[in-house]
């Protein structure tokens, strides 16, 4: 057994501000904060856009094509081990969950009104029953994506039972494999990723975000 580098840097900065902003989202909403959580939301939104254009161009392991298994590789992969680098089958199709989930959720924001102050910066575009319906999606899908969370952290326990360290290896990005001999590179440069991030977040603060931004340093 070795040690091989399997997350890249954005992977992982990925992973942990995402925690983060979610926990950022949740406290500003429960708290009424809504330019704040608005603040958070477009960063995060900025996070997974930028996390599936590196699915596209990034690292072997980041890849949004490595998801992809069938249902009897996700079964499979409960019963044994699996020590392919990266997400394994069935850790794909939670992965696979969260993109959904999230991109429902801040699509879902993007299209919501409080009836009061807040506005999404969709709202003007679309009809009231749209809004409606975009904000019942908005307080339900976050349920959803707590449950989701709840069994991600149950799944990385049981792996850590089985052997299996996912979360230091998302801290440090070297997992130790077995049987891979391979000296392919799986991982690449994250400066790549890091531009766009910043740039898909730039825009967003310049444009829908910057009412929300403006009042926060007021």
């Amino acid at each position: 057994m070795h040690k091989i580098k399997v997350w890249d840097g954005f992977i992982r900065s990925f992973h942990w501000l995402l925690v983060i902003a979610i926990a950022a989202l949740y406290f500003s909403a429960e708290e009424g904060m809504m330019e704040l959580h608005f603040v958070a939301g477009f960063f995060t939104l900025a996070l997974l856009v930028t996390r599936l254009i590196w699915g596209l161009i990034g690292s072997k392991t980041a890849k949004l094509s490595a998801l992809f298994h069938s249902p009897s590789a996700a079964l499979k992969s409960f019963k044994q081990t699996d020590n392919k680098p990266g997400h394994g089958a069935a850790g794909s199709y939670m992965v696979l969950a969260f993109f959904i989930l999230l991109l429902a959720q801040l699509v879902s924001g993007l299209m919501t009104t409080d009836d009061i102050l807040t506005d999404g910066p969709l709202v003007q575009y679309v009809s009231s029953n749209v809004v409606e319906w975009a904000g019942w999606v908005h307080h339900k899908n976050f349920d959803l994506l707590l449950y989701a969370i709840i069994l991600h952290i149950v799944a990385i326990v049981i792996y850590r039972i089985k052997g299996k360290n996912l979360v230091k290896a998302m801290v440090t990005g070297y997992a130790a494999e077995k049987n891979n001999d391979s000296n392919e590179e799986l991982t690449k440069s994250p400066w790549t990723a890091i531009i766009i991030f910043v740039v898909v977040f730039a825009a967003l603060l310049m444009t829908w975000g910057a009412e929300p931004v403006a009042y926060l340093f007021s």
